[in-house]
């Protein structure tokens, strides 16, 4: 026998299957909605799924303003940045930013669990976050799914 009966399968740019993804965040933890959603994005629930490729689907997140926090994270959980210069460390906590822009909340805790590299900053492009429940892709016919019965 000079053949294998089993190959692995790798996807490539031109073989993977990528698909529009609705995610409704109403009533969601913050967490468990984000971590689900880097699922999506990263492809892991596909059989086809190759770490070194985009094999994931382009994902729509509406009613971000919908979130839920649990405990005293909206008072003490911080996010912190840096401007560059010396001196120049500034921090919000979440309700700060989520009064600024509750989309913005949601875009950091999936980036937050999105490889760090390359790959991730190309994953990152393929989620929209919106408030509301209005968003631009229409055109594309996404497939609402429900994140309490996705693993």
């Amino acid at each position: 026998m000079d053949t294998l009966s089993y190959k692995t399968i790798s996807a490539n740019k031109a073989t993977v299957n990528k698909q529009w993804v609705l995610v409704d965040a109403e009533g969601q933890a913050l967490g468990r909605l984000a971590s689900k959603v880097a699922k999506l994005l990263r492809g892991k629930h596909k059989p086809n799924f190759t770490p070194h490729v985009d094999c994931g689907d382009n994902v729509i997140i509406i009613n971000a303003e919908k979130i839920n926090l649990s405990g005293n994270k909206w008072t003490d959980k911080t996010y912190i940045r840096h401007t560059g210069y010396p001196g120049g460390q500034r921090s919000l906590t979440a309700t700060e930013l989520f009064g600024k822009d509750p989309a913005r909340i949601v875009e950091k805790s999936v980036k937050g669990m999105l490889p760090k590299n390359k790959l991730g900053a190309n994953l990152f492009r393929n989620l929209t976050v919106v408030v509301g429940s209005a968003h631009a892709h229409e055109a594309q016919k996404p497939k609402t799914i429900n994140l309490n019965e996705f693993k």
